[in-house]
This record gives C-alpha cells, sequence and structure tokens, in this order.
C-alpha cells in the first residue's frame, strides 16, 4: 500500500454528507474525493451501495481526528 493511496475514512448516507465532510476537511487542509455509485449520475444524491469518503492513506489518521471518527 503506497502512501498516496486513497483509503475510505467515512461512509455516508447522502451525497450532501459527504460533499459537507468533504468541505470540511478540505478547510483543514486534506484533500477528499467522494466515491459514489450514483448510476452515472441519473440519481444525483442516491447512492446503491453507500456513499464513502477516500482520503491518502497517510492523511487518515489526522481526517479521522477532525471528522471525530473512531
Amino acid at each position: 500500500m503506497t502512501p498516496d493511496q486513497l483509503i475510505e475514512v467515512i461512509e455516508c448516507f447522502t451525497t450532501a454528507e459527504a460533499e459537507l465532510a468533504r468541505a470540511h476537511l478540505a478547510a483543514e487542509g486534506i484533500e477528499a474525493t467522494v466515491a459514489a455509485d450514483d448510476v452515472g449520475g441519473m440519481y444525483p444524491g442516491v447512492s446503491f451501495g453507500g456513499i464513502r469518503l477516500l482520503v491518502r492513506r497517510d492523511d487518515l489518521d489526522l481526517a479521522k481526528q477532525i471528522l471525530e471518527v473512531e
């Protein structure tokens, strides 16, 4: 596993929740990516299988601390 590999920090129920968490991390200088299966954009805001917020492996511990995830 490389330091740049993306790893899940949280799983969200809505895209809005994931985007809010992503913005919170961005404000703290951590880049994050929202990964969701929304059927190619046909159903924005709805995900089949959960919406994941991904960060670089090196940022995982700090991201968990910022988002208060155990």
